[in-house]
């Protein structure tokens, strides 16, 4: 189970940080994902980390302002957003699935486990 946490209201050039908390004893195992959804557009990938977080993917749109890490020790994950724009507001998931060491993916079809999503909305 996934539960996403720590999206807000904020402006233009702001910082969020975003939580993805975990329950069992898989997430060491598994390779999370972010994504977001934004009215009206189809849900896309944001970031995403390895299970032992050596390997990061990131969409274009975000390199150089958002970094994704992990605690498997806390079992959660991390989405740190800087300079956000309005472009930036959506509906953000956490996702994860358990995979081999070192592979982290793109596409919404590899994860199976989904947390409820958390509301950014960065004003103008």
């Amino acid at each position: 189970q996934l539960q996403a946490s720590g999206g807000g209201l904020v402006q233009v050039g702001a910082s969020l940080r975003l939580s993805c908390a975990a329950s069992g004893r898989i997430f060491s195992s598994c390779a999370v994902g972010w994504f977001r959804q934004a009215p009206g557009k189809e849900r896309e990938f944001v970031a995403g980390i390895s299970s032992g977080g050596t390997v990061t993917l990131k969409a274009d749109s975000v390199k150089g302002r958002f970094a994704i890490s992990r605690d498997n020790a806390e079992t959660t994950a991390f989405l740190q957003m800087n300079s956000l724009k309005p472009d930036d507001t959506a509906v953000y998931y956490c996702a994860a699935d358990e995979t081999v060491s070192g592979y982290v993916a793109r596409s919404e079809k590899a994860y199976h486990y989904w947390g409820q999503g958390t509301q950014v909305t960065v004003s103008s």
